[in-house]
């Protein structure tokens, strides 16, 4: 099988420096560190960005999706190797954006790649063992510590830990075991909604609403004053959906200036649901027209707040933001 391994950098390809660990390998040097990996199929190698993964830009991710849409016409499968503090949200993007014929697996690493004991290696070799696995044809996935996660659903929650990436609720799409991958959903895409868009580039702020958060921080970034200065705000609220009394009257503002807004959850699992009324209740929210981000987390959400953008043309695409937001494919 021909694989082609879109390199970026991340902690993966980091090694130690005067200033910090930043990403020094290649694609090919990743290769390399794994023993055998050969055995497993043909690799081409593009080196699509050498970046940390917390300073992945729209920029990037525009070239990375490019990348991936010209390697699926020539290749079996795709592995991007990626920092994992965005990872989940490239994966999703890529997902969410594209309809390839080939499984693309994305990876990473905790460790850099000169730490005793660094994830790197057998993390790589999970991703090039998913994408030329019989049963997986399609799909975009995050592959780490021996567990396959659909792209829609997984999430980094831990700082530093192996085990980071979880799906919440749904779990994994699979695993390995001496045996080889443990399926227990459908290896495909979990994305509800796909849209070919070239360019995905939206100024969108998140605010985490919280005891005593003000609004005037919301205002000042969405710059009322001056006519809008974003195309939409994510806001994290408590519990359901919910904000304090300001940020209500702040997102308020902020609709009747025409941009729109998603409710999130600060919660780790769990939908929104606008259920409570008053100042910054949910029900009250939703009389200003607010979008809500069902089970994505915040970061999700705005990820698929940008796409919804770019597909509306000028305007949010409501219909392709809420699709699958409440009911998820499973």
């Amino acid at each position: 099988m021909e694989i082609t391994v879109l390199s970026t950098g991340g902690t993966i390809a980091s090694t130690g420096g005067d200033d910090g660990k930043t990403p020094t390998k290649g694609g090919e040097d990743l290769i390399d560190a794994v023993p055998g990996l050969g055995e497993l199929a043909s690799f081409t190698v593009q080196q699509v960005a050498s970046v940390s993964g917390f300073d992945v830009t729209w920029e990037r991710a525009t070239a990375l999706r490019a990348a991936a849409r010209r390697a699926a016409d020539e290749s079996d499968g795709i592995v991007v190797t990626h920092g994992t503090d965005t990872m989940a949200e490239s994966a999703y993007l890529l997902d969410l954006t594209t309809d390839l014929d080939v499984p693309v697996a994305f990876t990473g690493a905790q460790r850099p790649f000169d730490q005793v004991g660094t994830d790197g290696p057998p993390n790589l070799l999970g991703a090039v063992r998913t994408v030329t696995h019989d049963r997986v044809d399609s799909g975009t996935y995050l592959v780490f510590d021996d567990e396959v996660h659909a792209a829609r659903d997984v999430v980094k929650s831990h700082t530093s830990a192996l085990s980071t990436f979880r799906s919440p609720e749904r779990g994994p799409v699979g695993e390995f075991t001496p045996e080889g991958l443990r399926l227990f959903r459908e290896p495909r895409s979990y994305a509800a909604a796909t849209a070919s868009v070239d360019e995905v580039a939206a100024e969108i702020p998140l605010l985490t609403s919280g005891l005593g958060v003000d609004g005037d921080a919301l205002r000042r970034v969405v710059g009322l004053a001056d006519g809008p200065a974003v195309d939409g705000v994510v806001v994290a609220g408590t519990g359901l959906g919910n904000t304090t009394g300001a940020v209500c009257r702040a997102i308020a503002a902020v609709r009747e200036a025409g941009v729109p807004v998603v409710i999130a959850s600060r919660c780790h699992e769990g939908a929104t649901a606008p259920l409570y009324g008053g100042d910054g209740g949910g029900t009250t929210l939703e009389e200003f027209g607010v979008l809500w981000a069902g089970d994505l987390p915040a970061w999700k959400a705005r990820i698929k707040l940008a796409v919804a953008l770019a597909v509306g043309d000028g305007g949010v695409d409501e219909a392709f933001f809420e699709r699958g937001l409440w009911e998820p494919e499973r």
